[in-house]
């Protein structure tokens, strides 16, 4: 039976949203190793919009929910209604928008809180032991969802990972191929656009990341 994964998107666009390439290729490899996926993200307001030509704050309003839309051509649910229970794993790509409106680790670092919606339906995975995958900046909530102790990767920034630890994760540094696994709970990171240079670069590890996450649906 295919393995069914939930993907949560945090808006459409690095600099405010959900990392496009990452989306992607996320998606793309769930789909060749023949898993059956639904996308997700809350139905609330981004914390601002970014010009992606000029970088620059435009001043508009938009909602988190329609624009990762966008990434998963429509398809796509409220994450007040992802239940754990109806998924095999979870996976959350990166971009700023994890650091930004899935939570404000972005603003606040290692005094982040995530989401309400997304950190509910997370910790329904964590807490069932169902394998979840965190791409790029989103290893940010891993505190948050597990609790202390989780390990967990971004790379090699050295202040994201002092706040990390902070929060009372386990960093380990990791080239932008490799994934890190917290074996025990499940969880599996992988720093991507935190490191890469290239699409490919990020797709060496996202789709390690994937495979693994998939490998542990099968585990006891």
């Amino acid at each position: 039976m295919n393995k069914k994964v939930a993907v949560i998107l945090s808006g459409c666009g690095v600099y405010d949203g959900a990392e496009i390439h990452e989306s992607v290729i996320t998606l793309l490899r769930l789909d060749q190793r023949g898993a059956e996926v639904q996308c997700f993200a809350p139905n609330i307001a981004q914390m601002h919009v970014v010009d992606h030509y000029s970088g620059d704050e435009t001043g508009e309003t938009r909602n988190v929910l329609v624009e990762s839309a966008r990434i998963a051509r429509g398809n796509i649910k409220d994450v007040r209604e992802l239940r754990a229970e109806n998924f095999d794993a979870l996976i959350i790509p990166g971009g700023f928008g994890a650091a930004k409106n899935l939570s404000d680790f972005a603003v606040a670092g290692a005094n982040c809180t995530v989401q309400p919606d997304v950190l509910n339906a997370a910790q329904g995975f964590a807490t069932t032991g169902k394998p979840v995958g965190l791409i790029c900046i989103a290893p940010a909530l891993a505190a948050r969802i597990f609790g202390e102790g989780i390990n967990c990767t971004i790379g090699t920034d050295e202040g994201t990972a002092e706040a990390l630890t902070k929060m009372g994760a386990v960093h380990h540094e990791c080239e932008v191929s490799e994934i890190v696994e917290d074996s025990a709970r499940k969880l599996v990171t992988t720093p991507a656009y935190m490191l890469a240079e290239s699409i490919s670069q990020a797709a060496s590890g996202i789709n390690k990341l994937v495979d693994r996450v998939l490998e542990l649906t099968h585990a006891d």
